[in-house]
Formats: structure tokens, sequence, C-alpha cells
């Protein structure tokens, strides 16, 4: 889905060098992330005589800006929403069309002891220092900060290539990805596996090979400042109704939950017939659900299981997603409190929507909302478009790369 996932290159290049005489496993998975991330390693490892090299040194300096200034401008402010109105959030958040996203999931949800991510792109591949080719350390460190400048601009991946080959390279995926946003989130990481889900939701590792219809993905266990350890799932998995139905990637999802879901620039794919069996589990399994008007269609909750609390204002959507205006999401913003952050497609903070969906509690048993249904074939699997929106924030100082 992302160009983003070039960065797939950038742990071959990047991490070669450090490689001629360590073996991989002296170099752990939580300093390869602050590496990646422009952060110090820790003091031993073999990393460290890499980050005397300039351009290591230009990207922390860089990347030290970028996400200081995302921190003031959204990260902090949306944590202080969340402490405000979340009063008793769940142990467990999902978050579909996420792609590698860790950053908006912890800031919304930073309570979570358990992170569900679920999106088709590939997971990739835990770096083996001990075979990546040599490359150029500054090169790599150029395609970090390119694949990243969208998200750290407004809140979202961009991409015009939906179909990049993730599979090209020795490293690649969203894995390297998840690393930097786990590392700039203040998070040490402690193990990283790789997993599949049977048909039934069962989770297998190592050589428990599940089948053919495996769903495959990583398991992090990180700490934050507290200590406390947590856990974040990424699954590579097609959501649409077929996907959905035949994968136990939802199976799985059920065994930790009820939980609380967050729905971003999703591409309006939940307005669709073709992917109502994730929206009717997201319906069904959520406790809360925080999204933006590309989530979940109002007219597809059940009213007397959800109490609303809109947020910011509802333009819209923009250009692109022809024919998704909603009225009644319309109606219910005219009561709408302000934010003081922008989200989603509409990412300026005056032209911000977000809905706070709040399940009422004994209502579980009520029949769903009706449903619309679509007339259209069903489609292959697709990814959430991830748009560059008009004008562009100010980059940081030092280098920012734009683009398409």
């Amino acid at each position: 889905m992302f160009g983003a996932l070039r960065i797939a290159a950038v742990a071959l290049a990047l991490l070669a060098a450090a490689v001629s005489s360590v073996r991989a496993a002296d170099v752990t998975f939580d300093d390869t992330a602050r590496f990646l991330a422009g952060m110090q390693p820790s003091a031993d490892s073999p990393l460290v005589p890499l980050t005397r090299d300039p351009s290591w040194q230009h990207h922390a300096k860089f990347f030290d800006g970028a996400f200081a200034q995302l921190e003031q401008r959204q990260l902090a402010k949306i944590r202080t929403w969340s402490d405000v109105n979340l009063a008793a959030p769940r142990p467990t958040m999902f978050y579909m069309f996420s792609g590698p996203d860790f950053l908006y999931a912890n800031a919304f949800y930073s309570k979570a002891s358990t992170y569900v991510l679920g999106a088709l792109e590939p997971v990739g591949a835990v770096p083996d220092l001990t075979r990546l080719p040599r490359g150029s350390v500054g090169t790599a460190l150029y395609n970090v900060e390119r694949s990243l400048g969208s998200i750290l601009s407004f809140s979202f991946f961009i991409t015009k290539q939906m179909k990049v080959d993730l599979h090209a390279n020795q490293v690649n995926g969203t894995l390297p990805i998840l690393y930097v946003f786990l590392a700039r989130s203040g998070k040490t990481i402690r193990n990283v596996e790789m997993v599949a889900l049977d048909a039934k939701g069962g989770m297998h590792t190592g050589s428990d090979y599940p089948g053919p219809n495996a769903t495959h993905g990583v398991r992090i266990t990180f700490a934050g400042s507290d200590g406390e350890a947590r856990t974040l799932y990424y699954f590579s998995t097609d959501l649409s109704n077929a996907g959905a139905r035949n994968t136990g990637f939802l199976k799985f999802c059920e065994t930790l939950g009820p939980g609380n879901s967050l729905l971003k620039s999703a591409s309006y794919l939940l307005h669709k017939g073709d992917f109502a069996v994730v929206r009717d589990w997201l319906l069904a399994n959520s406790a809360t659900i925080i999204q933006d008007d590309s989530g979940i269609p109002l007219a597809n909750y059940n009213v007397r299981q959800w109490r609303f609390f809109p947020f910011g204002r509802y333009l819209g959507p923009i250009g692109e997603f022809p024919g998704r205006y909603q009225e009644r999401y319309a109606e219910l913003f005219t009561r709408a409190q302000p934010i003081d952050f922008g989200v989603g497609y509409r990412w300026r903070m005056h032209e911000s929507n977000l809905l706070l969906s709040v399940k009422v509690p004994g209502t579980e048993t009520e029949p769903a909302a009706e449903t619309t249904s679509s007339a259209e074939p069903p489609p292959k699997p697709v990814r959430p478009k991830r748009l560059r929106p008009p004008e562009p924030i100010p980059p940081p100082p030092g280098r920012f790369y734009w683009f398409r």
C-alpha cells in the first residue's frame, strides 16, 4: 500500500554496514528500531559506530524535529482528548485498514495493553544483519524520511502505487515502519515473533504451519515508560467480505474483545456492501469506536445501542470520494464540540471531524441496524487510499521530502 514501504530497502542498505564482523544476535530488536528512528542505540550495541556517520546524525536531527512537531501539533492533543473523553477504555484496541500506523493507535488508546492492526500490506521480515549486502547509509536514511514524510505532516500515508512488490528485497514490509513508530513513541521493544492464524483463529508460531489459508502477522512485545509489557499484533489480511469470511483474523480478534476501535482515512470502504462483514463485526465487538467520516456510516449504527459524541466540523468527503456525503452525519455535527487537532483526509485542525460512538451497556443483543447492500460485484482486495491533500503544511527545519 505504501510507497512508504520502500523502507524495506532502507533496512537493507542501512544496517548492512554494521555487520561485517558482528553476529545478528548481537543487534537487538530495540537497537535496530532506535537506529532506524534516528535515536541512539544502547551503549554496547554494534550499531553505535554507525551513529558517528554524518548521514545518520543528519537523519537523527531531522527526525527529532519532525516528531517533536508532530507531538506538539497532534499526538499530545489527541492523548489529552482521549484522557478526557474515554472514561473506561478496554485493554484491547482494534484498528482495521491501519497499515503500520501505530502512532495514532497509541495516541488515541495510550492505555491499551493489546493493539491489533490489520491491513493488506505484508509484514515483511525481521532484519538478519548477518546476510544484508553493503549499501549506502545516506541513501537508506533518505528513504526512511521519504517513507514517513506524509504521516508526519498529515495523519496518514500517501502513495500512488497500491500494488508495489513488497517481496523484492530481503528485508521488506511494514515491520521496519512499526519499529520506527514504537521507538519514537517511547517504547522499548522486547521481542518480535512471526505468527500465523489458522481458519479458526488459532495462533501458530515458528514451524507450526497452519495451512494454505493462513493469515500471517507479527507479534511485538514492548514496554512503555512504566515498564509494563504490552503487545502489538499486525496482520496482513484481506478485510473484504470474502477475505473476512475465509480467514481466521476476525475469529482471533473476537477472543480479545470486546475492545475499542479506531477507523481513520479508511477510503470509505465500510460504506460498501463488499465490506459488510468487517463492518458488522466492528459494531458487534466494539465498546467504543473512534472514527472520521470515512469509517462506518451513521445509518449502520443501531441508535438504541449507541450514544454519539461528535467533535470538530463535518465538511463532507474530499473530492476523491464523491457520493459519500452523509446528511445524518451533517445533522449530528451541528452540535459538535470543538477539537484542537486535525485528523483524517481533512487534516487541517478546523476542518476535521471525529465521532466517538459509545455502546450502551446491556444492549449487546439488540438487532443490528438495517444495512445497505451493494449491487457491485465483489472486488479484488482493496487497500485504503492514502491521498495527497492540497497545500501541505510547512516542513520542519532541515531536509523534508514530498513525494507522490
